[in-house]
């Protein structure tokens, strides 16, 4: 049950590359979780845009000259190891990068990874525990596979 939460200046993204790096960094965030794509997975993966006017976003007490993006990334706790959250920054850096148009300066990507401790993420009205949802993504494997996986 990730939200990925980008926040970058007006204009920085077209529309077609805001689009794209939606479908990317869900991709991407489910991969390093190692969840099936399936559609309960997918719809639990939510990424929401946060555009803010370009004198809100500063660098340096001034307003910053190129666009600086910061994605946060809750996860519930231990959903991610440091080697998957290694890969998780790579990769959404470069996605964002990408969307960007390429420039060549990653620095102005920041990526924090929250971790939500178990039994502190509700939905529908009730507490979400990550071993429940490590059970449902083994099964929704299990499912595919026709047989049982282990992480």
């Amino acid at each position: 049950m990730p939200l990925l939460e980008l926040t970058y200046p007006k204009g920085a993204l077209t529309s077609e590359a805001r689009t794209g790096l939606v479908t990317k960094l869900t991709e991407i965030l489910m991969h390093w979780e190692s969840v099936p794509d399936t559609p309960f997975f997918r719809a639990a993966t939510w990424v929401q845009l946060h555009e803010r006017p370009d004198w809100a976003v500063n660098q340096g007490g001034q307003r910053a000259e190129q666009p600086l993006y910061l994605l946060s990334a809750t996860v519930p706790e231990g959903a991610l190891s440091q080697r998957r959250k290694a890969g998780m920054i790579t990769d959404a850096t470069a996605a964002i990068r990408e969307a960007d148009g390429g420039d060549p300066d990653p620095y102005r990507i920041w990526v924090h990874i929250h971790e939500i401790p178990d039994g502190n993420w509700g939905a529908g009205g009730q507490p979400i525990m990550f071993a429940e949802l490590r059970a449902a993504a083994a099964q929704a494997r299990a499912d595919r596979n026709g047989s049982i996986t282990t992480d």
